[in-house]
């Protein structure tokens, strides 16, 4: 195993609250590197004061690729491995060594163990492959927000599921920038189909229903738009549009167009059984829970979601099979909702009933 000399960096604006977590995950790396963009609060001194190499700049108007690339031009040349993080992420113990014991001259990129959310019991809730590891040269950062990182030369990964980071977000502070820099990108780029979904999901995010179905159907008539799972992403969020403007015959047309697309993921299934659930047809409803259920292995994209894989449907696939009259399913389904949600009181009632139910028929 060489010894490799690894540099983290990381942007950085307002983050004091997570300063101290965020270096004690990172104090591994050889060299730690901080782009501060203009904090106002202890970010600076905090870090400082940790030993972290901190350098200042305003960047206005500001756009992540800009920072990031800034970010990079600081890490010394004899620093073959670079790891860009952002300070509301945690490595797991041991990622370096790990990370020396996978790395050689030929790879110049390293897929790693995503945990982006958690549940309330600090479960992993969507998971995901991210690549963020990378060689020092041959990479530059593109796109104004959700950037990439884009390698200039013939890219060789490798994927290592051992080393984890885990994201604990600020979720009071405002992203309200995203849209504009989002809306940007696809400007500036009009044929890049990742940015064209993003900005298709912001604008649902916004309930912006037209705006979200008209770009998301742009999404889906790009060439570039091959990848299924992200297609599939795209006439899900569609179908939420419509259901949200009251055409649910137009959502259910699709969700099963996004079913047909990815027939290997969970989510359009739920969301198709829920729209039905929400109609009281509880049969059909079942139908595409069974459906969802047959599906056991949860994809590595960033397209998974919580609800396709949690307790939530679980919950709904026992209500529904009490509703039909298979008591037994009810029971065991709800038995497994409250596996993974043990403190919901509402199931813990179900489960009773459900119970009850079975010792008087």
């Amino acid at each position: 195993m060489k010894n490799y000399k690894v540099c983290v960096y990381a942007i950085s604006k307002n983050e004091e609250k997570f300063v101290k977590r965020w270096y004690d995950s990172m104090k591994e790396a050889d060299k730690i590197i901080v782009l501060d963009t203009g904090s106002t609060d202890n970010t600076v001194s905090l870090l400082k004061e940790l030993g972290v190499e901190v350098h200042e700049k305003i960047i206005d108007p500001f756009r992540f690729d800009v920072a990031r690339n800034l970010s990079l031009e600081l890490i010394p040349e004899d620093y073959t491995i670079c790891v860009c993080t952002d300070l509301d992420e945690v490595f797991e113990k041991g990622w370096k060594e790990k990370l020396l014991q996978i790395w050689n001259d030929d790879i110049n990129r390293v897929k790693y163990t995503y945990n982006w959310s958690f549940d309330e019991y600090n479960q992993p809730a969507t998971t995901f492959l991210a690549n963020k590891i990378h060689k020092r040269s041959d990479y530059v950062w593109k796109h104004p927000v959700h950037e990439v990182l884009e390698c200039q030369t013939e890219e060789k990964e490798i994927i290592c599921k051992e080393i984890v980071i885990n994201h604990y977000p600020d979720k009071n502070k405002s992203r309200s920038n995203y849209l504009p820099l989002l809306e940007l990108s696809v400007k500036e780029d009009p044929l890049d189909d990742r940015n064209m979904h993003y900005l298709g999901r912001e604008y649902m995010y916004y309930k912006k229903w037209d705006e979200c179905i008209a770009t998301l159907k742009k999404h889906l008539s790009l060439e570039t738009a091959t990848w299924k799972d992200e297609r599939a992403a795209s006439m899900r969020y569609i179908a939420r549009c419509y259901k949200a403007k009251n055409d649910l015959d137009t959502a259910v047309e699709c969700y099963l167009d996004a079913i047909e697309e990815a027939p290997y993921l969970r989510e359009a299934y739920v969301e198709l059984a829920y729209l039905y659930y929400e109609k009281e047809d509880y049969p059909t409803t079942y139908h595409y829970l069974k459906k969802a259920l047959d599906i056991t292995k949860k994809s590595d994209s960033y397209i998974n979601e919580e609800f396709a894989w949690n307790s939530f449907i679980y919950d709904l696939i026992g209500f529904c099979a009490f509703k039909l009259g298979y008591y037994h399913e009810a029971v065991d389904y709800t038995k497994k909702a409250l596996d993974m949600d043990k403190n919901n009181l509402r199931l813990q009632m179900n489960l009773e009933i459900m119970e009850n139910y079975l010792k008087v028929i």
